[in-house]
């Protein structure tokens, strides 16, 4: 789908999220901004297999930007590195170039002072990222971007299975510990314990 207005992009973000928020216009307009750069004019559509997108927080721009882009975890065109930053990365592939896009902490102070008659900071921050140019809202940064061959949609590869658990680690994300190849849970990065 070639790219779409601001408005369209709100109605879909709205049904993918849950509702709309001025998170969620951030993303939008952080996406539009990143695709526009990098010269993708079909991100979701055309262009779908040039494009990855990096996000830095968990929260409601990064759904916002998966609706402008079409970039999917299962379709492994979108990753997600927690940074706990209003930030993402799009990296062309086919270009061999990315673009790193950051909110500016600044831009909610200013959204208060353009419209101070409204209540309540989602309802100036929506109204306010929808109008704000991208330099007042947006910290814009050409970057490098280094992708292996397993972080790449479509890559196919055995899985290892893990001397400890059992269970097939894929994209080679197995850890060698002592000679023994380990799923990163058995390797000490496990984020549950059993019950």
């Amino acid at each position: 789908m070639p790219l779409q207005p601001l408005a369209e992009y709100e109605l879909l973000a709205a049904l993918a999220h849950g509702h709309l928020c001025a998170g969620q216009i951030l993303g939008l307009r952080m996406a539009l901004v990143g695709v526009k750069l990098l010269g993708l004019d079909d991100p979701s559509g055309k262009d779908r297999k040039r494009l990855i997108s990096i996000v830095e927080i968990d929260r409601c721009m990064t759904d916002a930007i998966g609706v402008v882009t079409g970039c999917r975890l299962g379709k492994r065109a979108l990753k997600f590195r927690d940074f706990g930053k209003a930030a993402a990365t799009f990296c062309d592939l086919q270009e061999n170039r990315a673009v790193r896009i950051a909110a500016r902490e600044s831009a909610k102070e200013r959204a208060r002072a353009l419209y101070p008659e409204i209540a309540g900071p989602n309802q100036h921050q929506m109204r306010a990222y929808r109008e704000m140019p991208d330099e007042e809202l947006f910290h814009i940064e050409w970057v490098r971007v280094t992708l292996g061959a397993e972080d790449l949609p479509g890559y196919r590869a055995p899985g290892v299975i893990c001397a400890q658990c059992g269970e097939s680690v894929s994209f080679r994300r197995e850890v060698v510990c002592e000679g023994r190849a380990l799923c990163r849970g058995c390797a000490g990065e496990r984020y549950y314990e059993p019950a």
